[in-house]
């Protein structure tokens, strides 16, 4: 846990004010009966970019040096860390360069472009996203934005976590229990370094797709586990193989534990979001919502904040959802 602390955070809620969004907690009396809880969502699909990753990317592009600048920047991302390291490069006045899986959701991908960033495929069953992204930088005398195992990307997420403390304390509240998606993990360690420095009793709980897991059973075996599958879930953002190195530790001690949800149940969060509360959530930026409906983990009573990560999801994927 040396390689963030929480003055980093500080700094990040400093770097990106004015700049990120100050998302708000969304509250639905319909969701609270559903969960039997006082529920609280941190609506992340309403920051630039519809999603949290803006946060982690423009703090790390902005703490660059300057001499570092001009030979750009590298990322890779099945789409929402792409489009927020694009946003954050061009707004900053630098190139960009992303790695891509080619299954990921053409709106992504798009975006992406649009923002002003070479986009380069990938096959995500058969490349490794991380060398092609390295070659690149080398060559180009790039520096990489890790999507996830970076100091900089943590803090940046942490702020997530700093806003939703302040934000319950205006209402006189404090979280009894934060759920939180996990893929690599920068999301789910910044929020937890982040409220559990305020509010130490916090219990949290990650959330993760079945059969991509592999954070909850890293919690279980004490060290990095992986996902047998590359692909294979509806929620594309949450297929990263295995929990961060710089990640894990900080999760496993101050969250340790978690629950999954089925792509059904996903399927499900997503068309109540639309149909109740009149939001738009890529499935895995739905996960911990999906979690919660679906009774995990058992929160009668509490106050409860889930994260609605992002809301980047295909078009005709969302219309097949909403209209089942």
């Amino acid at each position: 846990m040396d390689a963030i602390s929480i003055a980093d955070i500080e700094q990040a809620a400093g770097r990106i004010a004015g700049i990120a969004v100050r998302t708000p907690l969304i509250q639905s009396p319909v969701l609270d009966e559903r969960v039997g809880a006082r529920v609280f969502l941190k609506a992340e699909i309403l920051q630039r970019m519809g999603s949290f990753k803006f946060r982690g990317a423009y703090n790390r592009c902005a703490s660059l040096p300057v001499e570092s600048r001009p030979g750009g920047v590298v990322a890779y991302s099945s789409g929402n860390h792409a489009q927020g390291v694009a946003a954050a490069a061009k707004l900053l006045g630098m190139p960009a360069v992303i790695v891509m899986p080619a299954d990921a959701p053409r709106p992504k991908r798009e975006r992406t472009a649009a923002l002003g960033a070479q986009v380069v495929l990938y096959d995500r069953d058969k490349e490794d996203r991380a060398a092609i992204a390295q070659r690149i930088a080398d060559e180009r005398g790039a520096v990489i934005v890790p999507p996830f195992d970076d100091p900089m990307v943590i803090a940046g997420q942490g702020t997530i976590g700093r806003e939703i403390v302040e934000d319950l304390a205006a209402l006189g509240m404090q979280p009894d229990v934060v759920v939180v998606g996990a893929s690599g993990g920068g999301l789910a360690a910044g929020i937890s370094m982040a409220v559990k420095a305020q509010v130490p009793d916090a219990d949290f709980y990650t959330a993760e797709p079945d059969g991509f897991d592999d954070t909850l059973r890293s919690f279980a075996s004490g060290h990095r586990e992986r996902n047998t599958r590359a692909s294979g879930t509806i929620c594309d953002a949450l297929m990263t193989a295995t929990p961060g190195e710089l990640t894990f530790p900080i999760t496993s001690r101050l969250i340790g534990k978690g629950v999954t949800a089925t792509d059904r149940e996903v399927e499900a969060a997503v068309a109540f979001a639309w149909r109740e509360l009149k939001l738009v959530v890529e499935p895995g930026g739905a996960i911990g919502l999906a979690a919660l409906l679906a009774g995990r983990p058992n929160v009668k009573g509490k106050v409860v904040v889930a994260i609605l990560s992002g809301g980047n999801v295909d078009p005709e994927l969302f219309s097949r959802i909403i209209a089942a």
